[in-house]
């Protein structure tokens, strides 16, 4: 049972998709790679009076391996972003510069040292060295906040991912190495499902409220003229979804490169064709290193577009 309709006309285009991508990098295998696709009658409102309407409309959708956990790496940022704003808005936290300074860092550049204090946040713990089994068992319950708050929501999709891990450049050390167990198996795990309904729930304007909704809109919004490169690299600009698309999309998105993935999911506005979203997993070291598939795959998906 998923949140959105399965529609059929999107099943065999999608198929195709898969199949054309296989072909065309034979080194990507079936386990390498899950899609969630979303397919919107009209472009969201940024008339929140609309909100409801726009969610009570159970949205057209295909997917393939999207209930498949994978490592997701920054991706669990979009969950952190809509935890702060449900924090915020239950008055658990406050606001300060800081805060504000690393939730739009922590969206807009993927930087994993604003991800950790957000993460500090909401969850009261600090990295740091190891704990006494007693300290570390409270440690580790504070740590699991956030999956708490998520598996409060009772969504299918959110029933076995976990997202209790920061983020990191080189990796963890101390209490935070512990934590993620001797082979990593308690590391943050993502799927594409899980990752689009809450992007869904965020589009729809029912993530946290209508206000905090917008306001994540705005940090995920793609800003073609921005040209502040701070925090960013070669590999994080090019590779991903808005590659192939034309100049003239509205794009909302977040995109992740590391040694192991290349995430990326996007909600995309084109002139004269239907709104989508679209969510795409990608593991691999050799696959992490491809920076031609996710375009590949995005022209694909807008040829699809253009046949509904």
């Amino acid at each position: 049972m998923t949140f959105f309709n399965k529609d059929e006309q999107l099943n065999i285009l999608g198929k195709d998709i898969i199949e054309a991508t296989k072909l065309e990098f034979s080194e990507l295998t079936c386990e390498q790679i899950a899609i969630t696709w979303l397919v919107y009658d009209s472009p969201r409102t940024r008339n929140i009076k609309n909100a409801t309407e726009f969610w009570q409309k159970q949205v057209r959708g295909w997917s393939d391996r999207g209930d498949e956990r994978m490592y997701p790496g920054g991706i669990v940022h979009l969950f952190y972003l809509v935890a702060i704003y449900e924090w915020l808005e239950k008055g658990m936290v406050k606001i300060s510069p800081e805060l504000e300074r690393a939730i739009r860092d922590m969206i807009v550049y993927s930087n994993d040292d604003a991800t950790g204090l957000v993460v500090d946040i909401l969850t009261g713990t600090t990295s740091g060295p190891e704990l006494s089994p007693g300290p570390f068992q409270t440690w580790k319950y504070q740590r699991n906040f956030v999956n708490r708050y998520f598996q409060s929501l009772k969504w299918p999709e959110l029933k076995s991912i976990n997202v209790n891990q920061k983020t990191w450049f080189d990796g963890p050390y101390g209490r935070e190495r512990i934590f993620q167990g001797l082979l990593m198996e308690n590391r943050n795990m993502l799927t594409t499902n899980g990752t689009a309904r809450l992007l869904h729930s965020i589009i729809g304007g029912i993530a946290v409220s209508p206000q905090a909704s917008e306001k994540m809109m705005d940090l995920l919004k793609k800003n073609p003229s921005q040209k502040d490169t701070k925090y960013v690299t070669k590999g994080q600009t090019v590779g991903f979804l808005d590659e192939s698309l034309p100049e003239n999309a509205n794009i909302w998105s977040t995109k992740i490169v590391d040694t192991y993935v290349r995430h990326n999911f996007a909600y995309i506005e084109l002139p004269n064709l239907l709104p989508y979203l679209l969510v795409i997993f990608t593991e691999g070291k050799e696959i992490s290193r491809n920076e031609t598939i996710l375009p590949y795959i995005s022209q694909k998906f807008v040829e699809a577009m253009k046949k509904l």
